[in-house]
This record gives C-alpha cells, sequence and structure tokens, in this order.
C-alpha cells in the first residue's frame, strides 16, 4: 500500500498534488489517476520548479 503525502503549502479548497514515495504524483480531487515518476524524474522536476 503506497503512503501518499500532500505538501504542506496545499491550499485548503482542496486543489493539491499528492506525492507518493517511488510511485509518482496524483491529484488529490482524482486519486485513482497516478502519474509514475522516476526518481531521477521527480529530481528534475524539483530543480525546475526551485529554479522558477
Amino acid at each position: 500500500m503506497t503512503r501518499w503525502r500532500k505538501s504542506s503549502y496545499s491550499a485548503s479548497d482542496g486543489n493539491c498534488v499528492e506525492v507518493g514515495r517511488g510511485v509518482g504524483m496524483r491529484d488529490s480531487k482524482s486519486p485513482a489517476v497516478e502519474l509514475p515518476v522516476t526518481a531521477r524524474q521527480w529530481a528534475s522536476l524539483l530543480r525546475l520548479v526551485k529554479a522558477g
């Protein structure tokens, strides 16, 4: 069973993304749909987000 985490920066209106370790991402409003990402892809995404 994957344990999903929601960002502490998520809005209280339910518009947020959840992350599952080693699995991927999903929209909290549609949890049945998952976007698989590798560790390398995740690291690349984080670098882009931090760079603005």
